[in-house]
């Protein structure tokens, strides 16, 4: 029986062996055919690419040839109107049909616009009277408005209201936003009765006046500046943009649609964006050429050519060596009681600087600000501090007469007392000018709030099952923790004396303010109050880094706080009387058990109490 069974075996193998030989080979013939194919199919297409290729080109020359003669065409039809109002009298249908409205109206629009390129001398009766009859159609489409208005015939309506968009409508005064604000105050309820859909119509409105009529003002009073007069072109932009941004918050007050904050900023943006791309750029060329023509302007009324002064360790090592020995190893400068130092320069200086501060802050990105105020800083310390302090005090220290000289003239005094007087004017900008824009702790704090607000989930400190949480501390405090040494290291790396600890003492209690507001949104479970107080552990352990006291202090008192989350009832007198938490406001410590899950029962209630 194993003899027969193997036999079988053995022709079942053979046959299996021959049926694969035939299934291979035809596979191979299949995909020589599947080759073939794929062949024809190439050469299919690429003469279909080839075909389409010629289509196209044919396409082009047929619209190259077309393009010119519909042209053609329909410059002959104006010139065949244009005749009519030359000759003054109108015979052609499309001006006396009144069925043919519409038609007549897109005729005036280009011969008006056509008109107005033609000299006044020779042209000044056929332009006018191409302005009557442009003003009498509108007139005439406003009137069939008002009637589809009273006969409630909307499509009308909105089929007129569309010839009529193209119109100019009735002459503005100088002041186009205020009239823009007034037209929309005058239309709203207007709007509000007419039509379905309000809120679109006078979107649109606005979107028109601002792509038509603002943009155009913007690019009058810009461009005609833009590369001659610098000062004029910075002035000129920052009164349009505020008041472009001025007219979008009075737009608020109407109903745009969901979202019209983005709506009027995209707006705005379409318009100023070419502007406010290399903005500043030209206001730091600007306060450089202006702040150098201040400083020349004064040195040439005092007839003085300044002069190089060596400064730095050099200088000082020469000053040393001549007290000591009496050599004369530098010239001494006769400065004749001038101190070369100008109030009026320094006042001059601040002003420019001061608009350009203010410029920076209403025309740079909210990002840019910073770098961009810093710029500004860095041209007033140049001239004011460099060019103009710096180089006085070294022409008065050149001054100093040697000490076997017989003139007692001290004049250096006079340089340091006035030196000190502007210094201080200069200080009170910093603080008052450049410190607001200068928001870094701001822009810290306000990415740990995203941080925050993103990763931390209520589920965090009131898990489903108690008994499942695993982790020592959230998410969100891991991420916060990161960031902040990152900061931390930052500034130590950038600043160096006391402006270190300044500045990490300032954050550091800024840090401690958002995590104490942010605990206070949530509601505590017994495992939750743990992850709580285990997150604030990690966070004091951040606030080491500050190596800053009161930070430290700050989060030793909330990692206290956090354990009235968890106490027992019983315990909480206990624990609030302790050494941490007695001298805090009772408020503060019950804010913090109002936290807790179980707070409404009976039990805590009374043990708090």
């Amino acid at each position: 029986m194993d003899e027969r069974i193997q036999r079988k075996v053995e022709k079942l193998e053979q046959h299996c062996q021959k049926e694969a030989k035939e299934f291979a080979k035809k596979v191979q013939e299949l995909q020589k055919s599947n080759q073939v194919a794929f062949q024809h199919f190439q050469e299919l297409d690429e003469h279909i690419s080839y075909v389409a290729t010629k289509v196209c080109h044919l396409g082009d020359q047929l619209e190259g040839v077309n393009t010119p003669r519909q042209r053609a065409v329909e410059a002959q039809k104006l010139m065949k109107y244009f005749n009519e109002f030359l000759d003054g009298e109108l015979k052609s249908d499309v001006f006396t049909n009144s069925e043919k409205i519409k038609e007549a109206a897109d005729i005036i629009q280009k011969l008006h616009l056509i008109a107005q390129e033609l000299p006044f001398d020779r042209f000044s009766e056929v332009k006018s009277k191409i302005a009557s009859k442009y003003h009498d159609l509108e007139l005439q489409l406003i009137q069939e408005f008002t009637n589809a208005q009273r006969r409630g015939e909307i499509s009308r309506m909105r089929e007129v209201a569309a010839v009529l968009l193209h119109f100019k409508g009735p002459s503005v005064r100088n002041d186009i936003f205020e009239d823009t604000a007034i037209l929309c105050q005058r239309v709203n309820k207007q709007v509000g009765d007419i039509f379905s859909s309000p809120e679109t119509v006078l979107a649109k409105l606005i979107q028109n006046i601002f792509e038509v009529k603002l943009q155009s003002n913007v690019k009058d009073h810009l461009e005609e500046h833009r590369k001659s007069d610098a000062e004029q072109y910075l002035k000129n932009l920052y009164e349009l943009y505020t008041r472009t941004t001025n007219l979008s918050s009075k737009l608020m007050e109407f109903n745009l649609g969901t979202d019209k904050q983005t709506f009027l900023s995209k707006l705005i943006k379409s318009i100023f964006i070419s502007y406010l791309e290399n903005y500043i750029e030209v206001e730091i060329g600007y306060l450089k050429s202006r702040s150098a023509m201040i400083l020349q302007r004064y040195y040439d009324s005092k007839n003085h050519q300044k002069r190089s002064i060596g400064t730095g360790g050099i200088q000082d090592l020469k000053e040393r060596i001549r007290q000591r020995t009496n050599l004369p190893l530098g010239p001494s400068i006769d400065t004749h009681g001038e101190t070369f130092l100008s109030q009026e320069v320094v006042v001059n200086l601040l002003q420019e600087t001061k608009q350009a501060f203010e410029r920076c802050h209403r025309l740079s990105d909210h990002s840019d600000l910073p770098k961009n105020a810093f710029r500004i800083f860095s041209m007033l310390v140049e001239f004011l501090c460099i060019e103009h302090i710096d180089y006085a005090l070294e022409t008065g220290l050149a001054g100093i007469p040697s000490p076997d000289s017989k003139s007692a003239n001290l004049y250096f005094l006079d340089v340091v007392h006035q030196a000190n007087t502007i210094f201080h004017l200069f200080d009170k900008q910093f603080n008052d000018h450049l410190m607001p824009l200068i928001r870094t702790l701001n822009c810290m704090i306000g990415q740990m709030k995203h941080i925050l607000a993103a990763e931390q989930k209520k589920t965090d400190f009131k898990p489903e099952d108690e008994n499942s949480v695993l982790i020592q501390y959230t998410n969100a405090c891991v991420k916060v923790c990161g960031y902040v040494r990152k900061q931390v290291e930052k500034i130590r790396k950038s600043m160096d004396g006391k402006n270190v600890d300044t500045v990490l003492m300032e954050l550091g209690v800024r840090f401690h303010r958002l995590i104490y507001e942010h605990l206070q949104q949530y509601s505590y479970s017994c495992m939750g109050g743990m992850l709580a107080i285990c997150d604030v552990a990690e966070y004091r352990k951040c606030a080491k880094d500050f190596k800053i006291p009161l930070v430290l202090q700050l989060f030793d008192t909330l990692h206290a706080l956090c354990n009235l989350l968890v106490v027992a009832p019983d315990n909480l007198k206990q624990v609030c009387s302790g050494e941490q938490l007695a001298n805090l406001d009772k408020n503060i410590l019950h804010s913090f058990v109002q936290l807790r899950a179980d707070y409404r029962s009976a039990r805590l209630a009374r043990h708090f109490s």
